[in-house]
């Protein structure tokens, strides 16, 4: 499947529909620190487990830094 990641196209292999917590992980990111946009829409995390991810969609994922 392909989509695009903050403007890079990323293939990702898998043979099932996943859902967008899996595709965070696949990807290397910790989701506890980063914001997620699909499609030009913010998904909250509660509902990573429920938001699949198909061939086409553009995610945007912003990571947040703590410090002071």
């Amino acid at each position: 499947m392909k989509i695009r990641v903050n403007g890079e196209e990323r293939l990702i292999q898998s043979n099932k529909s996943i859902s967008l917590n899996e595709t965070i992980q696949l990807l290397g990111y910790s989701s506890n620190t980063v914001v997620v946009e699909v499609n030009k829409l913010i998904i909250n995390s509660a509902e990573w487990e429920d938001k699949y991810i198909k061939n086409g969609d553009k995610l945007e994922i912003v990571s947040i830094v703590g410090g002071g």
